[in-house]
């Protein structure tokens, strides 16, 4: 059987960002150089679906950039076969130390390109020698050598929507929306069915998502009393809703960017949201202004919440600014709608305990 046509890990490593927009998930594994390095192998040795040849990580570890540069098949083969082999010889020039082999099966192959479709595996027990990952083989296709831009792009459109499930799929669209810029303006639609006007970008799709997808979703009976956007420019301002509740809207547009009411509950809830394209989370000394607001109010912390609002979990301002969430607030992602994630300061409560 020969080995499948070789395409140069710069060239894998250039075509990845295609493959897994942003959106994907753990892209960021999935795109970088171990990525494309580690993909390399396996087209070089031939594990691929269907060809029942298998790589081990370290042999990623044990290729070099002179061993790469020979790609005539009987000088493949024969790494194939001398990689697997135990081996306690210094490799020099190697891509990656021997201790790197584990970071290279966890991170980038079982939690990234496995998770995203690209590798497959075998079972095999854990104590076994052999290889048990290759590449599948509509994956191995999109990284023809012979593929012109625009049908390599064509088929990676295709690949994504064969291979990766619906939930991935949205993630991607919802993602690559908000980073597409449309038009001046953008219709917000408030739960009671009115619609405001925010100037389009980034914070404008989050915030949109947020009054149309996250209110209706985490609130029994929703409502929003103010609504603002970059630069603090009010878009919306119920007044009438917040003297309702008791709650006075400073002058000085302290509140952040979103502020909503449930008033389902005996009590109101009252939800304060900041809205993070590049900055600006809900850390603790913001937490404590907006504690003082409510507290003027009347709501005491048991009926307040602190949201802050992102695109994407993958993306840089999520993993930018995570470390200064505050204690007792909640971060929700536009991409991944359903859930949230709870920085809780309370206790663990173990039943039983």
């Amino acid at each position: 059987m020969t080995l499948p046509p070789l395409l140069s890990w710069n060239d894998i490593h250039a075509r990845l960002p295609e493959i897994f927009p942003e959106g994907s998930a753990n892209r960021e594994h999935s795109i970088w150089e171990i990525a494309a390095k580690t993909i390399f192998v396996m087209l070089y040795v031939g594990a691929v679906e269907g060809r029942d040849r298998w790589i081990r990580p370290d042999q990623v570890t044990r290729m070099t950039n002179a061993q790469a540069a020979l790609v005539d098949d009987e000088a493949r083969l024969a790494w194939a076969k001398a990689s697997i082999k135990p081996s306690k010889a210094d490799v020099p020039g190697r891509w990656y130390a021997v201790n790197t082999r584990e970071s290279i099966r966890d991170d980038t192959i079982r939690y990234a390109l496995i998770q995203n479709g690209a590798v497959i595996d075998r079972p095999l027990a854990t104590t076994s020698p052999a290889g048990r990952y290759a590449l599948q083989a509509d994956f191995a296709d999109l990284l023809s050598p012979d593929l012109d831009e625009a049908t390599f792009i064509a088929k990676a459109a295709a690949w994504r929507d064969k291979h990766l499930n619906a939930g991935a799929l949205a993630r991607i669209a919802i993602v690559r929306k908000g980073a597409a810029s449309g038009g001046q303006y953008e219709l917000v639609t408030f739960p009671n069915g009115e619609t405001r006007r925010m100037t389009t970008g980034p914070s404008a799709d989050i915030s949109k998502a947020v009054i149309e997808v996250f209110a209706p979703k985490f609130l029994h009976t929703p409502g929003v009393i103010s609504l603002s956007e970059s630069g603090n420019k009010v878009v919306a301002r119920d007044d009438e809703l917040a003297k309702a509740i008791g709650l006075t809207i400073p002058a000085d547009k302290s509140l952040p960017d979103i502020v909503l009411v449930d008033l389902g509950p005996a009590h109101p809830l009252l939800v304060f949201i900041e809205v993070v394209h590049t900055d600006g989370p809900v850390n603790e000394a913001r937490k404590t202004a907006l504690l003082q607001i409510a507290d003027g109010a009347g709501f005491s912390a048991e009926h307040v919440a602190f949201v802050t609002a992102y695109l994407d979990r993958d993306a840089a301002p999520f993993r930018k600014t995570v470390s200064s969430l505050a204690w007792g607030s909640y971060a929700w992602f536009a991409s991944e709608p359903d859930s949230l994630i709870v920085f809780s300061g309370r206790p663990l409560q173990i039943e039983g305990g």
